[in-house]
């Protein structure tokens, strides 16, 4: 079959690969329908994920129709169109039991790799690094899907791909990050970052009964998808310092809620993101925290900062000082996106919500790695890709 494989920094390429079976009696094999290029998959492109090895399979947001299950698989049969979460999750383990799916204890062979860097080990996850289990990806023509009876949701055959093919990851990743901000009535919710992730947050906010909701972001199209889909007033960065403005928005006292929906790549102004850029070329830190940092020092005391950002290692000057003194209350994490599927598709099928809007490429898979340049260099305008094999 073919795939889109990852051979090193800025390196995608399309390959023959073997086509995946049936390992355990969990297991579902899906034919590949549509499949989206995330901005964490960016991460690996750019090679800041550690534990990627060359030839390994890239992608998390597919859907397809299944075509072979395990004798063990009891929700699934052979003719049914899913979308399938980026979480690998058991379903029997503690933390899938208190519906923490992305915490599966179960779902990563490689849980040793996880502990030694973060102490425990979180889900397997599709097509993201060994550490995270070494899973061969989505972005091909054929998926092997480990515990096919907690992960993959059937959906009408009368919803077009895009409609739903984005509840695989950004989409429910925006809804709980406007969850874990703790949203009240009256509360200024501020997003930094207006890819996919940061549009569906703003979005999410307003359901949670947001009374405004502020986007940050440098790409024009980006700001003007935020405006027109999201009903968001805008900040342009590069245009006008992000504290200050906020300060002057909210009468001095800063955003209620806060939302980091950029993480480790995040771009910033002046000396400070030169510094990290400097840092991290020479190893002595992972991540680019420029946003976390201004959101810990514009966030209102006793606010909420939620962290739907994917961080991949150690982050330095962060200001824990203002942190704590401020009384903040920190949520983050990868999604739990099984908690999600049920309620979120009554809300596509209800007509509520229609997650395409945020797709502005589609392309075949043949043309990924050309689709990778153009979305990690923001080029004509691309906020989200979507492949067919």
């Amino acid at each position: 079959m073919r795939a889109l494989t990852w051979h090193g920094k800025r390196d995608v390429r399309v390959e023959d690969v073997p086509r995946p079976e049936v390992v355990n009696p969990s297991d579902a094999i899906i034919e590949i329908t549509a499949t989206a290029i995330c901005g964490s998959d960016l991460h690996l492109y750019n090679d800041n994920v550690p534990s990627m090895r060359e030839g390994d399979i890239l992608g998390h947001e597919p859907m397809g129709e299944v075509v072979e299950v395990g004798p063990d698989v009891e929700s699934l049969e052979v003719g049914d169109r899913v979308v399938v979460p980026f979480t690998i999750s058991c379903g029997a383990c503690w933390f899938c039991e208190n519906d923490l799916y992305s915490l599966c204890d179960n779902s990563n062979p490689n849980a040793e790799i996880a502990r030694k860097m973060m102490g425990h080990s979180p889900a397997g996850l599709f097509g993201y690094s060994h550490m995270m289990g070494g899973y061969a990806g989505g972005q091909a023509e054929y998926l092997r899907v480990p515990y096919a009876d907690v992960g993959p949701i059937a959906v009408d055959a009368d919803l077009p791909d895009e409609q739903v093919l984005l509840l695989s990851d950004v989409l429910p990743t925006g809804y709980m990050a406007a969850e874990n901000a703790q949203i009240e009535p009256e509360d200024t919710v501020a997003v930094w970052g207006c890819g996919p992730v940061g549009q569906f947050a703003i979005q999410s906010s307003w359901l949670f009964d947001a009374n405004r909701v502020i986007a940050i972001d440098r790409w024009p199209e980006r700001l003007e998808m935020a405006r027109e889909h999201g009903d968001a007033e805008t900040i342009h960065y590069e245009h006008e310092d992000v504290y200050d403005r906020l300060m002057e928005m909210t009468g001095g006292r800063g955003p209620d809620r806060c939302i980091d929906a950029v993480g480790t790549d995040a771009h910033g102004t002046g000396v400070v993101d030169a510094t990290d850029r400097v840092k991290r070329s020479a190893k002595l830190e992972d991540d680019r925290p420029y946003v976390l940092r201004e959101a810990i020092k514009c966030c209102r005391k006793g606010g909420t900062l939620s962290i739907p950002g994917v961080y991949v290692g150690r982050a330095d000057n962060v200001p824990i000082g203002a942190m704590m003194n401020k009384a903040l209350t920190i949520q983050t994490g990868q999604t739990h996106v099984q908690r999600y599927l049920d309620p979120l598709l009554d809300q596509i099928e209800s007509g509520n919500i229609d997650p395409s809007f945020v797709v502005t490429h589609r392309a075949s898979l043949e043309d990924g790695p050309e689709m990778y340049r153009k979305f990690n260099d923001k080029e004509d305008g691309c906020i989200k890709v979507v492949l067919t094999p």
